[in-house]
């Protein structure tokens, strides 16, 4: 009898992640069980491109080689992340005029609408980029605004407002072509922040209005959220990395051990301050940031849910504390509900990702819809629907 098995990658510029999950075919629902795990570290990648490709497929065949062996089963099909400095976001307005004669309108029009909002980006933020995400924002139906989907309703003319997100073109196509010289066949792509908020982040918080900060090694991603769905997403060229290298510099240490002394209890008593210093100072650029985003979208201070934090730098030192005083918002550690639900003790906090590509891979078989809407990478199909546009 077939497994209801799905694969997600999650190529970090430190770690591959490689989760393997299943879930009963019975009904077809219940909270997907992760039967394996692999972690290896990563070679060839730089803030989330790959520089070599021969190291960065080797060290995918290993974190993949790992969960096999744990899963006992064999990886041929994987849903991958693409993250990294090349992701980026634009918003941009599109509309139609309504293609039947009863003014009744169709899926096709909502998606001549999307696809004409594409064409409304300006060319010099979306030249050599592909698209990875379309996500409607807002329907207007002759000028008046719907809420939810339009199909089915009927006027003269329908404009769509939408948020694209992209990637670097040849960014996206080099890891397809590294996973699939690993043997394995890229099934789709979704952007690792989307990707981690699956897993992270609550339905009344997406509703309410939220901000999933993932702090890498090399990179913090931020996605906001209102109204169930993003509404923004940005990557700061900034990540834990950075910390590292502060306090190798500013305690004359390796970078071995200052990273030792990051992750670990810290300095001893009469160093800690010049400690908590050197933290401090990185993690406010970080923090003005992502201050500067929200203010630039009008989001600043008006996010209930305040801030979220995840990836394998949100147990920075200091972080809650200066993030409640910079950005005025409440704030906590993302705590992935993965701990009665994987194959062994592990850090929940650099799974979600993984994890979450996992989530979306059974979901594109359920009846819901994230409200998103991927573009098949491998099929360069261009903005396949889910089954829904907005929540």
């Amino acid at each position: 009898m077939p497994r209801n098995i799905v694969t997600g990658i999650d190529i970090g510029t430190h770690r591959v992640k490689v989760v393997i999950a299943e879930r009963s075919l019975e009904k077809n629902r219940g909270i997907p069980h992760i039967i394996g795990r692999g972690l290896a570290e990563t070679k060839g990648l730089r803030h989330g491109y790959i520089t070599n490709t021969h190291e960065a497929v080797r060290s995918i065949r290993a974190a993949i080689s790992a969960a096999e062996r744990k899963a006992e089963v064999q990886v041929k099909r994987a849903y991958i992340s693409i993250g990294g400095i090349s992701l980026e976001s634009a918003i941009a307005t599109g509309s139609t005029i309504i293609s039947r004669g009863d003014s009744e309108i169709t899926e096709a029009d909502a998606e001549q609408a999307i696809q004409n909002c594409e064409q409304a980006i300006p060319q010099h933020t979306s030249i050599n980029r592909k698209v990875i995400h379309a996500i409607p924002l807002q329907y207007k139906i002759d000028g008046k605004t719907v809420f939810g989907r339009p199909v089915g309703m009927k006027g003269v003319r329908l404009e769509a407002r939408t948020l694209f997100i992209t990637a670097l073109e040849q960014h996206v196509n080099d890891m397809i072509q590294a996973i699939e010289e690993a043997g394995v066949e890229v099934l789709d792509v979704m952007a690792a922040p989307i990707a981690a908020s699956l897993v992270t982040l609550l339905q009344p918080q997406k509703i309410a209005g939220v901000v999933l900060a993932n702090i890498g090694a090399e990179t913090v991603s931020i996605v906001i959220f209102e109204n169930n769905i993003p509404v923004s997403l940005q990557v700061f060229p900034f990540g834990s990395t950075d910390i590292t290298n502060d306090i190798a510099l500013g305690f004359k240490i390796s970078l071995a051990d200052a990273e030792t002394l990051k992750t670990g209890t810290g300095p001893a008593q009469n160093a800690r301050k010049h400690f908590e210093e050197i933290v401090a100072a990185r993690v406010s650029d970080i923090l003005e940031l992502i201050e500067a985003h929200l203010k630039k979208i009008g989001k600043n201070g008006l996010l209930p849910a305040g801030i979220v934090f995840t990836g394998g730098g949100s147990s920075l030192p200091l972080i809650e504390d200066r993030a409640k005083t910079t950005l005025k918002l409440p704030v906590r550690t993302a705590i992935p509900s993965l701990a009665q639900n994987n194959d062994g003790d592990f850090s929940d906090i650099i799974w979600p990702v993984a994890y979450g590509l996992c989530l979306f891979g059974f979901s594109t078989n359920d009846e819901q819809s994230m409200g998103i809407r991927i573009a098949k990478q491998t099929k360069n199909k261009i903005l396949e629907y889910l089954k829904k546009f907005l929540p």
